[in-house]
């Protein structure tokens, strides 16, 4: 979508919850008065208050026993709470086979194409490439659909990820797990050495960033790499992760054998 005006001055300040309600063609009711604001402000504040202190009552701290224990909470607290509707009738729709949930919630932000085909976001600048058609998006709004991570780091934590699963689970060692990813896809290097050299705790930090933001199983980072981030081997900076590191060149594996 490329526009002379911002989208968000077409539609008079709106913002990305906003813009959501209008793609989906929802109407939202606004809460105009004081009254009506300090009811809802009481009401979510009830409610974010009283889950923090039942999930301190019962000792919950992980996120996995804070969702098990949510349809109870909920249960209880509409018991209380809740009202009946005036009405029983449905008001949710089917979303409709053009409508990609997907990017819709997408977190989005517009940036102006300059004459020299630049466009500049999050302290990076892009340069699109010199054609008929983007020389078309010069002085226009284009659309920056944010995502989180990058399209390599996306790829590569999933096949780090298993690489150490398998270490973990006892299938072979680093150095037969580098020695079989190198010979049977001709990398330079193999998984468990770039982690060494990039450092455990980036590679930690990358996971749960993704884990995190995309609630993917398969960017779950596997216990075996926490340990070593916990125990503080965190590659070649360190001189153990892995693999033992004597300046800049691996020695042994530091989980299991000698190298092979």
């Amino acid at each position: 979508m490329a526009n002379r005006k911002p989208l968000s001055k077409i539609l008079g300040g709106v913002t990305q919850f906003g813009r959501v309600l209008y793609e989906l063609n929802i109407d939202s009711w606004c809460a105009n008065s004081s009254q009506a604001k300090g009811r809802v402000e009481r009401a979510n504040l009830t409610l974010q208050d009283r889950l923090v202190k039942e999930l301190r009552l019962r000792g919950i701290s992980s996120r996995e026993a804070a969702n098990a224990y949510a349809p109870r909470f909920v249960a209880d607290f509409n018991k209380r709470f809740g009202k009946l509707p005036k009405s029983d009738f449905d008001a949710h729709r089917p979303v409709r086979a053009d409508e990609n949930l997907d990017l819709i919630f997408t977190w989005r932000v517009e940036r102006k194409v300059s004459s020299s085909l630049t466009l500049q976001h999050d302290r990076v600048r892009y340069l699109l490439p010199d054609t008929a058609d983007a020389r078309k998006l010069i002085h226009r709004y284009i659309e920056v659909f944010e995502y989180p991570g990058f399209v390599v780091t996306r790829t590569m934590m999933p096949f780090l990820n298993e690489a150490i699963h398998v270490v973990m689970e006892g299938v072979a060692r680093p150095g037969e797990v580098d020695r079989a990813i190198r010979l049977g896809y001709a990398f330079q290097m193999g998984p468990l050495e770039y982690c060494d050299r990039v450092g455990l705790d980036k590679v930690l930090g990358w996971m749960e960033l993704l884990w995190r933001e995309l609630g993917e199983q398969k960017y779950r980072p596997c216990p075996l790499l926490r340990k070593l981030v916990r125990a503080g081997h965190l590659g070649r900076k360190t001189g153990r992760g892995f693999f033992r590191w004597e300046q800049d060149r691996r020695v042994a594996d530091a989980v299991g054998g000698a190298i092979v």
